[in-house]
């Protein structure tokens, strides 16, 4: 992996954006869904699920990439030398939070995972139930908690990302240029952070404890 780590390193950040990055956003306004409504948050699920090819398009566009993309960048969160102790400045705080958020990240999706999608594989939720589980998560004080950390982190990792990715691939080149990158992507972190919240703070809602009648149910 040494001898390639170029290349690796290359797949590792462009995986990132294309399609983890796209699946972080297209999963964080199907959420948001839910802040109009069950049945709103009900016919988000059934339109995504009603895409062609839908299996194919999850295995190969989102949890293979993603897999790609959490287990490289394990190993490149253990072989990084952190030295924040002793050089304090902004870029290495951000580096050591990109590390730290992508650990997170990586764990509280594996536990997401399986407390939804494994879940509707298995047969044990329906795709028009997945509100109802979100409820009985976001109801709970200590997942609640949970899952505001763990979508603040990836929120967080995925910007901050985004403002390495134009660094390495040449899109941002000097101070100037990549300190209105950090105010941008920052700004966007706190949006995103703020629609996650909300998202989970509307699933708390009792109209989430039944699946509403005037959504169409799907399969």
């Amino acid at each position: 992996m040494t001898g390639n780590s170029y290349y690796f390193r290359k797949i590792h950040s462009l995986l990132g954006v294309i399609p983890v990055g796209f699946f972080l956003i297209e999963h964080l306004l199907t959420n948001y869904e839910a802040t109009k409504g069950h049945a709103a948050f009900v016919d988000q699920i059934n339109w995504l699920n009603g895409l062609p090819l839908v299996l194919l398009l999850e295995i190969f566009g989102i949890w293979l990439p993603l897999l790609y993309h959490a287990v490289y960048g394990l190993y490149v969160a253990y072989q990084a030398r952190n030295n924040v102790s002793s050089y304090g400045y902004f870029r290495n705080q951000m580096f050591l939070l990109q590390r730290v958020t992508g650990v997170i990240t990586f764990l509280f999706v594996a536990w997401h995972f399986f407390e939804t999608r494994l879940q509707v594989a298995l047969g044990n939720v329906g795709h028009g139930d997945l509100g109802m589980t979100m409820h009985d998560i976001a109801t709970n004080p200590v997942m609640f908690t949970i899952y505001v950390i763990g979508t603040v982190s990836a929120a967080f990792h995925f910007c901050n990302g985004m403002w390495s990715f134009l660094v390495s691939w040449g899109i941002t080149i000097g101070p100037r240029a990549q300190r209105f990158s950090s105010y941008i992507w920052m700004a966007l972190f706190v949006v995103m952070a703020v629609m996650f919240i909300m998202s989970l703070t509307a699933f708390t809602d009792p109209q989430f404890q039944q699946l509403p009648a005037e959504a169409h149910t799907g399969h």
